[in-house]
């Protein structure tokens, strides 16, 4: 399962997704989210579908690559279902046992909030999958510079995001060579009851813990060591410029929310 969990991995390429500007690509990821949450219908979510898989498809990253981000998340999107499914009573009823009332608009809306989570899911991927954590750094920076007048530390922030993003796949690589070096002790990890599980699960946690922070405290060592002192006065090895193809794949993004908009209306 931990293998599965490709959050905040960059895949290098040279795609059109890849080339352009990383603060396009966050502000488009920001614009594709109110897509998907413009409507309360299904037909709302076609346009994000389409969208989604344009994207994909001009990142050239295989499809099982996102299908893999999903696939962690299995559990909560069937709950969420079954949820929608069971507790949503309005609408003609479809199949009724007992106490169980299934109806039209119960299949619909969880229909639909799995679709919106998936594509969700799929489309904030695609910004880490096609942006290196360096490149998303300064781009977060550029884009907060205006806060800097507020005293607001822009660049201690977009730093925090970098890191955390860049030691998601350490941390997951560390949980796995711990829980094989539990299961060697003999430790039952994936066997017995839902307690039984949640109690042995201590024997991963108290060690990942230590291991994340003597991570930090050996990161915040070198970082002095490097004489690394904030944002101030720094400067950058590659500066951010726009192109057109960036404002052209703004507009295209813009014109897929507009739309959206229009069919939420109708």
């Amino acid at each position: 399962m931990l293998k599965d969990i490709t959050i905040g991995q960059y895949f290098p390429g040279s795609s059109l997704i890849h080339r352009l500007d990383p603060r396009f690509k966050i502000v488009m990821t920001v614009i594709y989210i109110l897509m998907l949450f413009t409507g309360s219908r299904l037909s709302c979510l076609i346009v994000g579908a389409v969208y989604t898989v344009m994207a994909v498809l001009l990142s050239k990253i295989p499809m099982k690559m996102f299908m893999k981000s999903v696939k962690p998340l299995m559990p909560f999107l069937l709950i969420t279902a079954l949820i929608n499914l069971f507790l949503v009573g309005t609408g003609a009823t479809v199949y009724k046992w007992r106490f169980i009332n299934i109806t039209e608009d119960g299949i619909n809306i969880s229909i639909f909030m799995v679709i919106r989570i998936v594509l969700l899911i799929m489309g904030s991927s695609l910004l880490t999958y096609t942006t290196s954590p360096i490149t998303l750094t300064d781009a977060i920076e550029r884009l907060l510079t205006p806060l800097k007048k507020l005293k607001f530390p822009v660049h201690e922030l977009a730093m925090m995001m970098s890191i955390a993003l860049r030691f998601i796949p350490t941390l997951i690589e560390e949980t796995e060579k711990i829980m094989s070096a539990q299961k060697a002790r003999g430790a039952e990890i994936d066997t017995g009851s839902f307690m039984t599980r949640a109690k042995n699960m201590a024997a991963i946690l108290v060690p990942l813990f230590i291991s994340s922070f003597r991570r930090a405290d050996e990161l915040a060592t070198a970082m002095e060591c490097r004489c690394y002192h904030g944002g101030e006065g720094r400067t950058r090895l590659r500066q951010l410029r726009s192109s057109p193809r960036d404002y052209t794949a703004l507009a295209v993004t813009i014109v897929f929310y507009a739309a959206a908009i229009v069919i939420a209306h109708i």
